[in-house]
């Protein structure tokens, strides 16, 4: 078999279990030991096709990343960036997914997830601080942050 037919089944095996992106999947063939030339080949054939988009890859992590509280803005755009997706292309999906899920129930979904019975008003200081550095972590903004624990949980967008 030809370099170039052992790279697309080693590609179409990887495609199968995810999404990856267009870098990821060069990099994945290239760790197996593939030239740049059947890589480049391989990875066209399969733009071409349609089993390889960016697009449509950044728009599926993002949105199982808001879903599963693994992420939210600049911490989305980060991980998109090292995932070799382009700047334009994670603005968009960044944007289209922060219009549809607001910062604040977010936020509240992931903060009632990870800390359940949380309640701000009750809270210590050192849970408050660890909840903050979470959602911080997450690419949650300060004032979304300081703005749920002042509301608290119970009461939110109000």
């Amino acid at each position: 078999m030809e370099e170039a037919e052992k790279a697309l089944a080693c590609a179409v095996r990887a495609l199968a279990r995810r999404d990856h992106s267009v870098a990821e999947l060069e990099a994945k063939l290239r760790d197996k030991g593939f030239s740049t030339g059947p890589v480049a080949e391989v990875v066209g054939r399969l733009a071409r096709s349609g089993y390889l988009d960016d697009r449509r890859f950044a728009e599926r992590w993002v949105e199982s990343a808001v879903r599963s509280g693994r992420g939210y803005g600049p911490r989305l755009r980060l991980e998109l960036a090292r995932r070799g997706v382009a700047r334009e292309i994670i603005a968009d999906v960044v944007a289209a997914i922060t219009a549809t899920h607001g910062e604040g129930e977010t936020l509240a979904m992931v903060a009632a997830r990870k800390f359940a019975g949380f309640d701000p008003h009750t809270a210590s200081d050192r849970d408050k601080r660890r909840l903050f550095a979470y959602l911080q972590r997450r690419g949650f903004s300060s004032a979304a942050i300081f703005d749920f624990l002042r509301k608290g949980a119970a009461e939110p967008d109000e």
